[in-house]
C-alpha cells in the first residue's frame, strides 16, 4: 500500500491581488502621512457610499463569517472534521492575534485624533462612533482571514474566483476608512496580518491532514 497526500497550494488569484495592494498601500503610507491618506478616502463620500458601505462593512464581522462557514458544512464535500478544525483555526487564531495586537498598541482611531477638529471627519449619524483599539483593523483581518480560506477551499476549475474574493476583501478595508473606524495603516497591517496568518495555520493543518483535500489517500502498489 502506498500512502500519498495532497501537495498544499495557494491561490494566486486571490493572493497576488493581495500582493499588489500591499505594495502600493505600503508606497503610499511611505509617501504620505497616514492622516491625509484617512482624509483622502474618507473625503470622498458620496449618497451612495453611505448606504453601502455599511453592509460591505459587515462581511468582516462574525454575524456574516460564521453563518457561512455554517452553510458550507452543510454541504457534502466540507461535511468533514477536517473542514470543521481549519475552518474554526483558521478564523478564530487570526482573531486571537488582532485582538492581541490591538491591545498591545492600543492607537487611537481617527474620531480621537480630531476629536478638536470633528467637522474634517465625515460620520454616519447612525453609525457605532469608535475612539480606540484602532490598531490593526480588526474587520479587514476578519475579512482578508475569511476570504484567503474560502479562496484555498474552491476546486481547481473555479480557482480564478479568488480575484473576487480578494476584491470583496479590500472593499471591507476601504469600508473601514470611510466610516471612519481606521486610518489606511491599520487597514494595511491588518490585510497582511489576517492573509498571512490564515495561510500559515492552514499550511500546517494541511500538513497534518486536517484541511479538506489534505486527508492521506491511500492506493494499490500493483508490485
Amino acid at each position: 500500500m502506498i500512502v500519498s497526500g495532497i501537495r498544499f497550494s495557494y491561490n494566486p488569484y486571490f493572493l497576488l491581488p493581495c500582493m499588489a495592494w500591499w505594495l502600493t498601500g505600503g508606497l503610499l503610507l511611505y509617501m504620505n502621512s497616514d492622516i491625509s491618506l484617512f482624509l483622502y478616502v474618507n473625503g470622498g463620500h458620496s449618497l451612495f457610499g453611505d448606504l453601502v458601505m455599511p453592509f460591505v462593512t459587515m462581511m468582516g464581522q462574525v454575524e456574516v463569517i460564521i453563518p457561512v462557514l455554517a452553510l458550507l458544512f452543510a454541504w457534502k464535500r466540507f461535511r468533514t472534521k477536517a473542514y470543521f478544525i481549519s475552518a474554526l483555526a483558521c478564523n478564530v487564531i487570526p482573531f486571537l492575534v488582532q485582538q492581541s495586537m490591538k491591545s498591545l498598541f492600543d492607537r487611537d482611531r481617527p474620531l480621537a485624533f480630531f476629536l478638536n477638529d470633528p467637522g474634517r471627519v465625515h460620520i454616519l449619524p447612525d453609525w457605532p462612533q469608535l475612539f480606540h483599539r484602532s490598531f490593526p483593523s480588526g474587520h479587514s483581518a476578519g475579512a482578508f482571514s475569511f476570504f484567503c480560506f474560502l479562496s484555498l477551499l474552491l476546486p481547481p476549475g473555479y480557482r480564478k474566483w479568488g480575484a473576487i474574493l480578494s476584491c470583496l476583501a479590500m472593499l471591507v478595508g476601504y469600508s473601514r476608512v470611510y466610516l471612519a473606524a481606521h486610518f489606511v495603516g491599520d487597514v494595511w497591517f491588518g490585510s497582511m496580518a489576517g492573509t498571512l496568518t490564515t495561510l500559515i495555520v492552514f499550511y500546517w493543518l494541511h500538513k497534518k491532514g486536517w484541511t479538506p483535500g489534505a486527508e492521506p489517500r491511500v492506493t494499490t502498489n500493483s508490485n
